[in-house]
C-alpha cells in the first residue's frame, strides 16, 4: 500500500466503490458532464493536516477509547524485525511468518518500523506501506502499534496521520535526536502528536543522547492519549511511573523480569521475543520465575553484544527464518559470535526457537549486504 500524501487522496479498495452510471445507446459524446453525486460523502474525512485529525478523525471516542485501554494492558509486545529479498526491498512473506509466529505463540502486540524493524532504514513510504500491510493481514490479531516518530515535529505529525489513516492501533514517539530540545520542547513535541491517537513514549537515552526526565512525562499524561511509556532507563524509573499510575513497559530484556514482577510494569517491549516468544510469554504472564530469567540471560545479553538488531538479524538468519540479507550500515556478527548462538539455540531446546529448520553456522560468503535499495 502506498503511503498517503498530504495532498491528495485517492480511494480505492472494496470499502469505497462507486456505481459507474450506464450510457444510453445515444449518448453523445458533446453532452454536458456533471460530477457524480454518489462521490460526494458529507463529512467523510480522513487526516491529511493535523487540525482535520484533531477535529474528526478521533471524535470516533469510544473506537479510541477501547484502543488506549487495550494498549495499557498489553504484557508482551514485540519489536518486530523487517526481513529483506536479495535486492533489499522487505520480503513480505519472511514477515507475515515471523509475525504469525509472533501471534501463535501469545505476543499480544507488535511494533512495526521501531529500532529492530530498523525502521531508521526505511523511506518514510516504506513505512506506512509496512504499517498498512500488518493491520490489513494481523490487524484482527494482534495489536500493531506503529513507530511514527521522528526529531522533526512536522515529519512526527505527518507519519502519525498516515499510520492512523492505515488503520495502526497506537504509535510509538521517540524525543527529538542529535538536534535534541529542551524539556519545553519535549513536552510541545509530544502534545503535538498525542493529539492524534494512543501513543507509547520511548525513551532510550542511549540512542537519542537525551533523557525524558519525569517531568516530561508527568506533564503529558495529562493527555487522554497517552497510553504509557517503554522506558530503557532503569526499573527505578519504571517505579516512578507506576506509583504515580503510569503504564510502563520494560525497554530491556535483560530487566523485564524484574520490572514486571517488583517494579509494577506492565510487560515488555522485547527483542528476545522475536526469537523466543513463548519463553517471554511465560516470563511475562506466569508470575516470578528467577530460573527462567537466568536461563535466557545467555541468549539475551548474547544479543546485545553488538547494537541491535545485529544479533537479532545474524540469529534469524542462522535459524532459517529470514534471508541473510542486511541492509547495510548492519553486518552480520563475526564467525566466533555465529558459533556461539548455535551452542545457546541447543542448550536452551531448539524447539523453543521460531522457525523448523535447523540452527546452522552460516559462513561469511552467505551474507549479502545492500547499501543501495
Amino acid at each position: 500500500m502506498a503511503a498517503l500524501k498530504s495532498d491528495s487522496l485517492s480511494l480505492r479498495g472494496p470499502a469505497l466503490q462507486f456505481a459507474r452510471p450506464s450510457c444510453p445507446d445515444n449518448y453523445k459524446r458533446n453532452a454536458r458532464w456533471r460530477s457524480p453525486q454518489a462521490a460526494v460523502i458529507p463529512n467523510f474525512h480522513l487526516p491529511m493536516r493535523s487540525l482535520e485529525v484533531k477535529n474528526s478523525l478521533y471524535k470516533l471516542h469510544n473506537v479510541v477509547h477501547l484502543c488506549w485501554y487495550d494498549i495499557k494492558a498489553l504484557r508482551l509486545i514485540t519489536a518486530i524485525k523487517t526481513p529483506y529479498l536479495p535486492d533489499g526491498r522487505f520480503d513480505l512473506e519472511a514477515y507475515d511468518d515471523l509475525v504469525n509466529m509472533q501471534i501463535v505463540n501469545g505476543a499480544e502486540g507488535i511494533i512495526v518500523g521501531g529500532t529492530t524493524g530498523e525502521g531508521q532504514l526505511m523511506s518514510w513510504d516504506e513505512h506506512i506501506m509496512l504499517i498498512g500491510h500488518t493491520v490489513n493481514c494481523f490487524g484482527g490479531s494482534i495489536k500493531v502499534i506503529g513507530n511514527t516518530g521522528s526529531n522533526s515535529t512536522r515529519e512526527a505529525i505527518h507519519a502519525t496521520e498516515q499510520g492512523f489513516a492505515v488503520g495502526m492501533h497506537g504509535a510509538l514517539h521517540i524525543n527529538p535526536y542529535y538536534g535534541k530540545t529542551s524539556k519545553e520542547g519535549m513536552v510541545s513535541h509530544f502534545e503535538s502528536v498525542l493529539s492524534m491517537g494512543p501513543s507509547i513514549i520511548y525513551n532510550v537515552p542511549s540512542r537519542t543522547g537525551q533523557d525524558i526526565p519525569p517531568h516530561v512525562i508527568h506533564t503529558i499524561a495529562q493527555s487522554a492519549y497517552l497510553a504509557g511509556v517503554k522506558e530503557c532507563v532503569g526499573n527505578d524509573r519504571v517505579k516512578q511511573y507506576t506509583d504515580n499510575g503510569i503504564a510502563v513497559w520494560s525497554g530491556n530484556d535483560d530487566e523485564c523480569h524484574d520490572s514486571r514482577w517488583s517494579y509494577g510494569a506492565t510487560g515488555v517491549i522485547s527483542v528476545a521475543s522475536n526469537l523466543v516468544p513463548g519463553l517471554m510469554r511465560e516470563l511475562m504472564f506466569g508470575g516470578k520465575n528467577p530460573s527462567l530469567n537466568a536461563k535466557l540471560m545467555p541468549l539475551i545479553e548474547w544479543l546485545f553484544e553488538e547494537p541491535n538488531p545485529i544479533g537479532l538479524n545474524t540469529a534469524l538468519a542462522q535459524l532459517g527464518v529470514v534471508r541473510p540479507v542486511f541492509r547495510l550500515p548492519y553486518v552480520p556478527l563475526p564467525l566466533a559470535k555465529r558459533v556461539e548462538f548455535v551452542d545457546l539455540v541447543k542448550e536452551i531446546g531448539r524447539e523453543n526457537f521460531v522457525g523448523e529448520k535447523d540452527v546452522q553456522v552460516l559462513d561469511d560468503d552467505d551474507f549479502i549486504l545492500i547499501g543501495r535499495y
